[in-house]
């Protein structure tokens, strides 16, 4: 009787570890810049970045295996028209639209070129619940600085182990 159950414990565990991913809806990160500069003559370069942190992050969490990232060009539209930080959920029914499980939103608040921060938010799309945030400060405005602070935010954030996981 111990060796049926102990296989049938094996064969649920294998069967877990074989389970796919979960789906996952990364947004186009936004930006909220209250920079002198900004407030002047836009963002310009920082519209680029935001362009390359997004893309640095999906591939990322592609490659890490832990996640099915969903393309979202049937709602980038309708994602880059809204506030998705400010939007009463919008972003939760864009994602249950491309069937995801889970989402990521993010904004870059600029206030000036010296002091700059990215946020992630990683949300349960069925609940709307907050599975973690991750946020990092960068110094400089510069092609390098985004992506060093995201690759720091996927690593030892959103990739870390034990992070967002009760103790």
């Amino acid at each position: 009787m111990r060796a049926l159950l102990s296989i049938i414990v094996l064969l649920l565990m294998g069967s877990a570890a074989f389970a796919d991913p979960p789906k996952l809806a990364v947004f186009d990160f936004e930006l909220v810049d209250t920079s002198l500069p900004g407030e002047f003559y836009g963002s310009k370069p920082e519209e680029a970045r935001l362009e390359r942190i997004s893309e640095q992050l999906r591939k990322e969490l592609t490659d890490s295996g832990r996640f099915q990232v969903l393309d979202i060009a049937p709602v980038r539209d309708a994602a880059r028209h809204a506030n998705l930080q400010a939007c009463g959920g919008c972003d939760l029914k864009l994602a249950g639209q491309l069937g995801a499980d889970l989402e990521i939103t993010g904004v870059v608040q600029k206030v000036s070129d010296l002091i700059i921060n990215l946020n992630i938010y990683l949300r349960d799309v069925k609940t709307g619940n907050m599975i973690t945030a991750a946020s990092a400060d960068m110094r400089g405005n510069t092609d390098e600085s985004w992506s060093r602070t995201m690759s720091y935010l996927i690593r030892n954030r959103l990739l870390a182990p034990n992070y967002g996981k009760p103790q």
